[in-house]
This record gives C-alpha cells, structure tokens and sequence, in this order.
C-alpha cells in the first residue's frame, strides 16, 4: 500500500480523504476492575470513539522479576518514579480472561477492539480473538521478533514510532513489509508520560509520510486536545489518546489521560479540522454567491441636483452591492448627474453625465 491507499477495517475506512479514526487506548486504567473496563468502554462509545484498544502482556512477558537497581525506573520526573518494573506491570496488565468479554462488549457498542501485543505469545492469543488489526507500541517498534509475528498475520498494522531513530524505523518498516504486512499506519509518539508540545514536533507527520509512503496519525500523550486538531491538519488519519473516567480515580496511567467528555471534543473538533481542510479552492459555496450582495458599492448619500458634480461628500461606497462597482470611484467623482438623484440611490451609469 501506499499512503494515500485507503485501509479497510471492518466497517472503517483508515485513509486520506477520512475522517480520523479515534482509538481510545484504555491501558492499565481500568484499575484492575473489569466492572471499571466495561465502564470505560461505553463511556468512549458515547464519546464517540471509533476504536478500543488493550495492552496485551503480563507482568512476565513483558519484563523480569529483578530486584536489581536496572529493574527500577529512576527517574524522579517519572509519573512511575522508584517503581519496580514487575510490580509496575503487576498494576498495570490487563488480565487475558478479561480480553473477550471487553471487545465483545466493545464490538457490541460497535467500536473496533483490538490490542498491542508486546510478545509472540500475546500475538497467538489474540489471533484465538481474531481481532482485526494490530498496534506496536513505541518501546517494541524494533523487535523484530515480534514485527515478524504480528506482520505474518497478514492483518492491519499500526505502529507507534517513539524511542526509535528514522534509521530504526527504515529497518522495523522493511521487516513488517517483508513479512507481508500490507496494510500500515506509522503513528508520530513521543514516548514522555505526559508529553509537552514543545516536544510534540508534528511537522513530522507529512515528512513521514513521504519518507515511507505511508499513511501516517498521532499517538498523543500530551494534555488536553490541541496536537491532536494540529495533527489533522497537517494530514494524521488515526488518532489515538489515553482515556480514563475520571483522572481523580487514579491509575497508572490516568495523569495524561483523556476524560470522556474531552475525549468527545476530541472526536468533534478533531472531525471538524478535516472537513475544514477541504482542498484548494476560490470558487465561492452557493451561500457566498447569496452573500455577494452584501458586499460594498458606489451609493448617492446626499441629494444631487441635475448637473451638480459628484464628490467624495455626495458619493460612498457602502453596502449593499446593487450600485457601481467601487473600482469607478475615482472615474466618476467630479463627473456630473444626468438628472436630480434621491439620496440613498445606488449609482449607476446611465446616472453620470459622459464628457
């Protein structure tokens, strides 16, 4: 595919010429509650979301039980500063029994539901769900053990680009379209939790674009909906937020997350941005062409006697448009009336004495 080939997914249609495909990301949000998890899915249903998507992992497939400091994020700017990354992914993982009853209540609120896989055991169990496309999120984008796996599916792939160099991206690009992956959507991420605009840089989205020929969205951890509007703009098809119910409630990753109600400014503003982008255009809509006579022309604004000259006291240009084109102006001043004018007549020609 190329990027301005469309990608059909169930009844969604992924492309140039679209309306942006939202993906809702629920992560570990649910707080370890499947009651909160299917609360959340209708609440992105109303919302307006076009997709629901999972983390698919555990605690052991995605890391090690270490208690060395290398097991231990050390950042104190981290939202998960001094967390053992096992007990952290303990927290955060989304049961697998919990999978089915989510997409189906998902699906059931039609929504398209599918999931990252972050391990090859993760891509089987999904494909016994036969979900219909696959994400790669930003820290497994050169894996290509699991690119491999996930491209041989044959299914749609949406891909983060975080934490990856262009140079990376080349070879995780050519790996999944080796592997039979035709259908690919790369998504501009920056991998900070939360990401500033600062360092958003969504000039890069129709760069990429043109450097894969890909269809290219935005994985966006920033506050708020602004990038996302941005991104439209500049060309994303997909884009996909964190959400949560309320940020109040905790969760691992609740602090950047959307609530439902922004979340659905999100799907409306979003929308409108692509609408709005249109093409190019000069040719004025049907209700501009009403609108024509709204616009300014040449007016007698004071009584004028046969004979008596035109000045700029006599003369004006005002709304509506029914008299002479302004661009006469300066033809017909100190010209002379053919006969007496009423004040308030649109100026015409056969009005103005020809010398």
């Amino acid at each position: 595919m190329t990027a301005n080939q469309p990608i059909q997914v169930a009844n969604y249609t992924i492309g140039a010429g679209h309306r942006p495909f939202v993906i809702a990301e629920m992560s570990g949000n649910h707080n370890q509650s499947l009651e909160r998890a299917l609360e959340i899915v209708d609440a992105v249903a109303d919302a307006g979301a076009h997709a629901l998507k999972l983390q698919t992992y555990t605690p052991d497939t995605i890391t090690f039980n270490g208690s060395s400091e290398e097991f231990y994020i050390r950042d104190a700017k981290s939202l998960w500063a001094d967390k053992n990354l096992y007990k952290l992914y303990s927290d955060a993982y989304t049961p697998w029994e919990w999978h089915k009853p989510i997409f189906d209540h998902a699906k059931k609120r039609g929504m398209i539901a599918f999931s990252s896989p972050f391990d090859t055991t993760a891509v089987d169990f999904l494909e016994s769900l036969d979900v219909p496309l696959y994400k790669i999120a930003s820290f497994e984008n050169t894996d290509h053990i699991l690119l491999k796996k996930i491209a041989q599916t044959g299914k749609p792939v949406i891909m983060s680009t975080g934490v990856a160099s262009v140079a990376d991206l080349d070879e995780s690009v050519k790996v999944l379209r080796a592997n039979c992956c035709k259908d690919l959507v790369l998504l501009k991420c920056t991998s900070t939790y939360p990401a500033t605009p600062e360092t958003t840089n969504l000039r890069t989205i129709p760069h990429m674009r043109e450097l894969f020929d890909v269809a290219v969205g935005l994985s966006d951890h920033t506050m708020g909906i602004g990038a996302a509007v941005a991104a439209v703009a500049l060309g994303a098809v997909v884009l996909e937020k964190h959400v949560t119910l309320r940020r109040a409630d905790g969760g691992v990753d609740s602090a950047f997350s959307l609530e439902p109600d922004e979340l659905k400014s999100l799907v409306i503003e979003t929308e409108r941005a692509f609408l709005a982008m249109g093409q190019v255009s000069y040719t004025l809509t049907a209700k501009e062409q009403k609108s024509l006579q709204f616009k300014r022309s040449l007016y007698v604004v004071q009584d004028v006697k046969a004979g008596e000259a035109f000045t700029p006291e006599n003369v004006r240009s005002i709304r509506p448009a029914n008299g002479l084109h302004t661009r006469y102006y300066d033809d017909i001043i100190n010209k002379t009336a053919t006969k007496d004018i009423s004040a308030g007549t649109a100026l015409d020609w056969s009005l103005i004495l020809n010398d």
